[in-house]
């Protein structure tokens, strides 16, 4: 179901009847090339996934599941599935409001995934999907429960909903500020969000807990008052992969909370992961 409201594009992409516009208020377009570059090699990004992945594999039961990634940027996780279980995928698709995401996205991506232009906020999909993915997406958008709607409208019942974003007022910093966040999250607020969104909470940990004194010292002080140029240049500064050496260092930290975090629940994390599912009947 939901593939009638999409048709093909001269790209591939799949696009609605409504054309879809970018929020740039919410997530900077220009940004993506730059992301791209990452998130294949990052550590945050590497640790991200393997934390994720555990979780997958120990709440999505079906041996075969369909799965989208909303929100899911140039397709990095996207492309990690297709690379660890890709005998599981039976159908596999990257969701976005940026076409400039999308089409950075194919150029790395196995053909037979599927590329959707979307509004979060109208996904005009309905139980389409065993599992969908909303991964540091929600904390942008002003009304994150009618996001978490849409995205449960695409799910089939009993599906599951994975969501990652920030966690925690306590780390909130003038990086939350310089790349749109709107908030962080806690066990309380997944809890409001399950609640508003008619799907249950399965699952809530905080995870990036051995990196977070580091994290929080490297936030610490604000920078002074930047223009727009200063501005890019530090985002570029602060958002590159760090020296093989440090990096492969972190990675390994990082890698250390996988399975780890999953057999006991660190009392808090830069990061919080959420398991929602929506009802059978």
């Amino acid at each position: 179901m939901g593939m009638f409201m999409y048709y093909q594009d001269s790209d591939g992409i799949y696009v609605p009847q409504k054309p879809v516009t970018h929020r740039n208020d919410e997530f900077v377009e220009d940004q993506f090339a730059h992301l791209f570059e990452m998130q294949s090699k990052h550590f945050w990004y590497l640790g991200r996934h393997r934390f994720l992945l555990e979780s997958l594999k120990r709440h999505q039961a079906s041996e075969n599941f369909s799965a989208i990634d909303l929100g899911g940027g140039c397709g990095g996780w996207v492309q990690y599935l297709t690379q660890t279980i890709p005998n599981r995928l039976t159908d596999l698709a990257l969701a976005d409001s940026s076409r400039v995401a999308l089409l950075n996205a194919k150029g790395v991506l196995d053909e037979d995934v599927d590329l959707y232009h979307v509004d979060l906020m109208d996904l005009q999909m309905q139980e389409q999907w065993n599992t969908a993915y909303l991964l540091d997406v929600i904390e942008h958008c002003p009304d994150d429960v009618t996001v978490m709607r849409e995205a449960a409208k695409a799910l089939k019942p009993g599906g599951k909903l994975f969501v990652a974003t920030p966690a925690l007022d306590f780390f909130w910093s003038y990086n939350d500020e310089f790349v749109k966040h709107v908030r962080r999250y806690d066990k309380r607020k997944y809890q409001e969000l399950a609640k508003n969104s008619g799907l249950i909470l399965k699952d809530t940990r905080y995870f990036m807990f051995f990196l977070s004194p580091l994290y929080w010292l490297s936030r610490k002080t604000r920078p002074k008052e930047l223009n727009e140029e200063q501005m890019a240049k530090l985002y570029k500064e602060e958002y590159k992969t760090p020296h093989p050496i440090i990096n492969n260092a972190l990675k390994a930290v990082f890698y250390a909370e996988t399975p780890l975090g999953h057999h006991l629940s660190f009392p808090w994390g830069t990061s919080i992961l959420g398991v929602f599912e929506k009802p059978k009947n």
